[in-house]
């Protein structure tokens, strides 16, 4: 039981950690009369399983490296998370202006959008879910898959949301971005603890 609540607390963390940025960006969608709330939700659904896919395949091929070896892939999230801080030290955080500029395309275009834009958004996703996928059995990679269906859902709700009260989201803009770095070291440094990397750094 106590297994089963900490890989649950992982997977959520693991969401969190890789798409407090997604939250900004579905809120762009939803502010947008162009589009629907069900091709949104579609869209990031998809664009979230194409990350998610892209990262299982990933890890089955290190399946034929030690695990301790395949756990030094943990020093990736610690790296984004250091350049996310160095980022915000330095100011240079991204605005979402952007994100107001979608083409007006039928049901199925906006969907296919919102994923694009998903998965262009989740290019650390994978360098963060291999490692952490590499080190788990079958069954625990669908817990988290089942996990972070749920997960997309609650992020959907919270952007739909903040659209609705818009002064909520100057705070969670506002220190969304500086908590996510602390987060992404975090959990590098849990996957090195798990897969025993540590003794091949102190080597």
């Amino acid at each position: 039981m106590e297994s089963l609540f900490a890989l649950l607390g992982m997977a959520i963390m693991l969401f969190a950690s890789t798409n407090v940025d997604d939250v900004f960006v579905l809120i762009g969608f939803f502010a947008d009369p162009k589009f629907r709330a069900r091709d949104i939700v579609l869209g990031q659904y998809v664009g979230i399983a194409a990350l998610f896919s892209v990262s299982v395949a990933a890890a089955l091929l290190s399946l034929v490296v030690p695990r301790a070896y395949v756990g030094l892939l943990g020093i990736v999230p610690i790296l984004i998370g250091l350049k996310k801080l160095l980022d915000l030290y330095r100011k240079h955080e991204e605005t979402e202006e952007s994100l107001e500029q979608h083409p007006d395309a039928g049901g199925n275009g906006r969907a296919v959008s919102v994923a694009i834009v998903t998965m262009a958004n989740g290019g650390d996703n994978i360098g963060i879910y291999t490692p952490s996928f590499a080190i788990r059995s079958a069954s625990e990679i669908a817990m988290i898959a089942l996990i972070f269906v749920v997960m997309t859902a609650l992020w959907c709700f919270l952007a739909h949301a903040m659209v609705n009260h818009r002064k909520l989201g100057l705070p969670i803009r506002r220190y969304g971005h500086r908590l996510a770095p602390v987060v992404l070291i975090g959990l590098g440094v849990f996957i090195l603890y798990q897969a025993g990397s540590f003794g091949l750094l102190l080597r």
